[in-house]
């Protein structure tokens, strides 16, 4: 099932619901591209590669792309996502609830922000929709576990062999330019690292814009009344709006996330940049294609920090690593509650 762009105007006028969840849809979205994107050109900016404003212009052009195509090539991930929880039943009152979920989403995301702590938006995402379903569904009946067991391979994926593909892309790099001029290579590498920043943009549109285009077509289904739909088509329309919203976002900036995640961390020559971000871009593009909803923020930061520990375990600042692990490990419980309170209050309210 679809739907057309003339349908969902006529629904948007009539529909007041689906006006609201459609709000609060794209709010989630552009704070997605506000305050997790940055990680993408963390490295760039860091290295001194790029400028932080033309860095932060070419991530909305690249996530703006990489939702868009992979998007239109693999929509896998955002059939996870939609398939995660079970909002069947009544669809005002499930809607209620998602909506819900999505007003617990910013207020997690932007409290992580403010504080400078690159949360998973992701997981906070997956999180909130999680929570508001077992409040919906009183209980566990709201968690589809043969889905949801892909956002834990996502979880070990993400960290693990970020880590690890980090760790073995440097030592590759650095063992295949051993020859090459110190002087030389500079230049070199600050170009692959533009480059490298570029493709990691693209993963990051191509993984959390699906996922975001799940929940839209789950919030729009449940304002028209059809909860029990279980197999959906995203239209172009809806990519190219989520893909817009998202560049939109990234476009503000981030600059407390790009510190924390590219200078604060580990501190990168331009060939350890272009590293971690050619390592991080090919986990996602493996995640993608297998639709595993994964975290682009830990796939990143893991991936520098397997870089920084490459050169030495002393190099990488193990206290910033350990305020963003309590962060990570705090994003299911903490996003999860918030989701179930709010969409208990919700329907008591609405």
């Amino acid at each position: 099932m679809t739907i057309p762009f003339t349908g969902f105007l006529q629904q948007m006028v009539s529909n007041p619901a689906l006006f609201i969840t459609v709000l609060l849809t794209l709010g989630v979205v552009l704070v997605n591209g506000w305050t997790d994107a940055p990680n993408a050109i963390a490295t760039c900016i860091s290295t001194r590669s790029m400028a932080p404003q033309p860095a932060i212009i070419m991530a909305a052009i690249f996530n703006f792309l990489g939702a868009l195509v992979m998007t239109s090539f693999s929509a896998t991930v955002a059939q996870t996502i939609y398939k995660m929880v079970d909002f069947g039943g009544d669809s005002h009152v499930a809607l209620v609830a998602l909506c819900a979920s999505l007003f617990a989403i910013v207020l997690w995301a932007t409290a992580a922000w403010w504080f400078g702590i690159p949360t998973s938006e992701s997981h906070a995402l997956i999180a909130g929709i999680s929570g508001a379903a077992i409040a919906l569904q009183g209980g566990m009946a709201g968690i589809n576990m043969s889905e949801w067991i892909k956002v834990i391979y996502g979880l070990i994926l993400s960290v693990g062999i970020g880590f690890l593909s980090g760790f073995l892309v440097v030592k590759g790099v650095e063992g295949s330019c051993r020859s090459i001029d110190r002087r030389h290579a500079q230049g070199i590498f600050r170009n692959l690292q533009i480059v490298g920043s570029a493709c990691m943009a693209f993963m990051h549109g191509a993984q959390d814009g699906q996922k975001f285009m799940g929940v839209f077509m789950l919030g729009v289904f449940l304002a028209m009344g059809q909860g029990n739909v279980t197999e959906f088509t995203i239209p172009l329309w809806l990519i190219v709006l989520c893909s817009v919203v998202m560049a939109l976002g990234t476009s503000i900036g981030g600059y407390r996330i790009i510190k924390a995640v590219g200078m604060d961390m580990v501190k990168l020559d331009k060939h350890q940049g272009f590293s971690a971000d050619l390592a991080a871009a090919l986990c996602l593009l493996a995640a993608t294609l297998l639709g595993f909803p994964v975290s682009t923020t830990h796939t990143k930061t893991t991936s520098i920090m397997g870089v920084g520990a490459a050169k030495r375990i002393s190099s990488v600042n193990w206290g910033i690593v350990k305020e963003m692990g309590v962060a990570w490990f705090l994003t299911f419980p903490g996003c999860g509650l918030i989701g179930f309170l709010m969409a208990f209050l919700f329907m008591r309210i609405f």
